[in-house]
């Protein structure tokens, strides 16, 4: 069933009016990939009443106003990318298309979502329910930010908002007790996982073991405070070692308290087992179709979170540093559902999560004690503690292979080759059966580059490991006859990365993949990632020394082009044949 979203559908259901109002930046699709619309099936699961509102048009009354105002809150967000990334590139070109506005016509989510969305509720609901930020957008600018499109440090986008709390990360657990609090009219401040702003003369300023970071005009104007900052942030990240933050910010303060405890596997297998529809909303799908259905449809998410912490990437911070992921029984159940569909071909397109490999283990020390402060599971190499082990997942795969209906199962979420090249025990066998099995034509890998200044500042693995996996993967499809090759996702202009690098990545590519690359995206300074720190600064903020940045539009350009230039590749060398030694 899906969520209303037109009054006569409130009409149908019988409700005088919803208890909670969620506004989204992507069209309405009921699916479990899409976070406005999983929020929302938890909540109507709890028993309240949950209305949605997709891309409203921010000029009328017409779109916010259908449905009236809410009982206990209104829920926004800017959908599943940042406003600001869904609409520009990374040379801030506006974008032509999104794969979640029908018609895939890039006109419906306007540039800062979340803070168009609260005001636009603010201008028709004077002094209405309270406004909560949710999702990707919120949760990367909760704290004071790098933003690249303005080229300053902003504040806690709750302060530019002037909404009245912010939930961050998956946010299940902290949406329920927010919205019992709300009801009950009990203590919201306490939710792990909320952010707050609070007056100077607010006690709550003052709870025990909460850290003061340092003030937004200190960060704003010291580039070293800056650094100091995000790093006492990151580290704090962890639900089982977080403490709570606070930040001055003129005369008020931002709140945060602990982040939410990750899910139990029953938590996050009844999420997944709610009642999706797995399509667009009717109401929206006369507008045009959403490319992101092709991809998402008949996918299933296995498993959240990511253990990687690459410099540029947002996951952990977003999704988290733990590992969660569902029962085997849970998975196959939503496969059985999706062979019953009568649409289904017989394919599903993906069982995976932010990289495919880390399904089925964690480090046991960090599920008691929580994340490391002083290391990192996978850089510079993977941590002894990490027990690599691709042996759930495998009998996983098969399980759902042999659903009846399912022709073909992929894994086409991107392999972390060094995970897998760590499990002496499961790790070949892991990539014989993908070979076989569950990759069609491609596989899917992110060296990102390949010299090791860069790969440092990325905080990435060594190309040498891919050398080994690339030889790895051909021999396999080579035995098993198989036609299929690897797909190099890389970056340019990374923080580090000179042309001079960027040449030398051309050559790379070209005399030991033998490839002239097509996957290669210029970096884009995503908020609260380190790699943005740096791109801000100039700095690298663990050795604290500078680092070359290239901020020119037209020389980041350059460095993509010197990538993806069409060269044939260099000839195979051939062996010389040794003379012979005359006695």
């Amino acid at each position: 069933m899906f969520l209303p979203t037109t009054p006569h559908e409130l009409l149908k259901l019988g409700w005088d009016q919803p208890d909670i109002i969620l506004v989204t930046g992507d069209s309405y699709i009921d699916s479990p990939f899409i976070g406005s619309a999983l929020i929302g099936k938890v909540l109507s699961q709890a028993g309240y009443r949950v209305g949605i509102i997709a891309q409203p048009d921010i000029h009328t009354d017409s779109d916010i106003c259908r449905l009236g105002e809410p009982k206990l809150f209104w829920g926004i967000t800017a959908g599943s990318v940042d406003s600001m990334v869904a609409n520009y590139t990374s040379l801030k070109k506006r974008r032509k298309s999104d794969d979640y506005t029908p018609g895939g016509i890039n006109n419906r989510r306007p540039d800062q979502a979340s803070i168009v969305y609260t005001n636009l509720i603010k201008h028709y609901f004077k002094n209405t329910r309270p406004i909560v930020l949710g999702g990707i957008e919120a949760s990367l600018r909760r704290i004071s930010h790098f933003d690249f499109w303005t080229d300053r440090i902003r504040p806690s986008i709750l302060f530019d908002a002037k909404a009245d709390y912010l939930l961050y990360g998956m946010a299940e657990k902290a949406v329920l007790e927010l919205a019992a609090a709300l009801k009950n009219r009990t203590e919201v401040r306490d939710i792990r996982g909320l952010c707050y702003i609070a007056g100077a003369e607010e006690s709550a300023i003052k709870r025990a073991g909460y850290l003061e970071l340092p003030p937004f005009e200190a960060v704003e104007k010291d580039a070293h405070t800056l650094i100091d900052m995000f790093h006492d942030f990151y580290r704090n990240n962890d639900a089982l070692t977080a403490k709570g933050l606070y930040q001055k910010n003129g005369n008020r303060y931002l709140i945060q308290n602990p982040p939410s405890m990750p899910l139990t596997q029953k938590e996050m297998d009844g999420i997944y087992g709610l009642d999706f529809e797995r399509t667009q909303h009717p109401y929206y799908q006369k507008q045009g179709a959403v490319k992101a259905l092709e991809t998402i449809r008949f996918s299933i998410q296995s498993h959240r979170g990511c253990y990687g912490e690459c410099n540029f990437c947002a996951i952990a911070m977003h999704e988290g540093r733990t590992v969660q992921w569902r029962s085997p029984e849970s998975i196959l159940a939503e496969a059985q559902k999706l062979a019953r569909y009568p649409d289904f071909k017989g394919y599903i397109q993906d069982i995976g999560g932010p990289t495919a490999n880390m399904y089925g283990f964690e480090c046991e020390k960090k599920l008691k004690e929580g994340a490391c402060q002083d290391k990192r599971c996978l850089y510079p190499q993977v941590c002894p503690s990490l027990k690599v082990n691709h042996h759930k997942q495998l009998e996983m795969l098969k399980k759902v292979r042999s659903v009846a209906g399912v022709k073909k199962v992929f894994a086409s979420s991107g392999i972390r080759y060094d995970l897998l090249l760590s499990d002496r025990q499961y790790g070949e066998q892991y990539l014989k059966e993908l070979v076989q099995h569950y990759i069609s034509g491609q596989m899917k890998v992110a060296p990102e580059h390949t010299e090791t200044a860069v790969l440092n500042r990325m905080g990435k693995p060594g190309i040498s490991l891919l050398l080994r996996f690339k030889e790895l993967f051909d021999r396999m499809n080579k035995k098993f006859g198989k036609e299929q090759f690897l797909t190099y996702y890389l970056i340019a202009a990374h923080p580090g990365c000179t042309r001079s690098d960027m040449q030398k990545l051309k050559r790379f590519t070209r005399d030991n993949l033998r490839i002239n690359p097509e996957q290669v995206q210029i970096f884009l300074p995503a908020p609260s990632t380190y790699s943005s720190l740096m791109y801000c600064t100039g700095i690298d903020p663990f050795s604290k020394k500078p680092v070359f940045v290239e901020k020119d539009p037209q020389n980041k350009d350059q460095q993509k082009n010197i990538a993806v230039a069409k060269q044939p590749p260099s000839p195979v060398p051939s062996r010389r044949p040794r003379p012979r030694r005359t006695p």
